[in-house]
């Protein structure tokens, strides 16, 4: 796995969170598909922090161990 900054034109991605994130809680992930080929994943409590940039390849291999399965 290659960690990189993603450079886009598009400055804006749709983040989506983790169901099992909440408000109050620690474990607070959200992901965004910038395109087919990528995978952003950030900490929602610091937008503007640092942020992996897995390809969607990647991220197939990871789901499994992410959800225990």
């Amino acid at each position: 796995m290659t960690l990189k900054p993603y450079i886009s034109a598009e400055p804006t991605f749709a983040w989506i969170k983790s169901s099992y994130s909440t408000d109050e809680g620690p474990d607070c992930v959200e992901v965004a598909t910038p395109d087919e080929s990528h995978v952003l994943v950030r900490d929602s409590k610091n937008p503007a922090g640092p942020r992996l940039d897995l390809t969607s390849g990647a991220w197939a291999n990871f789901l499994p161990y992410a959800s225990g399965h």
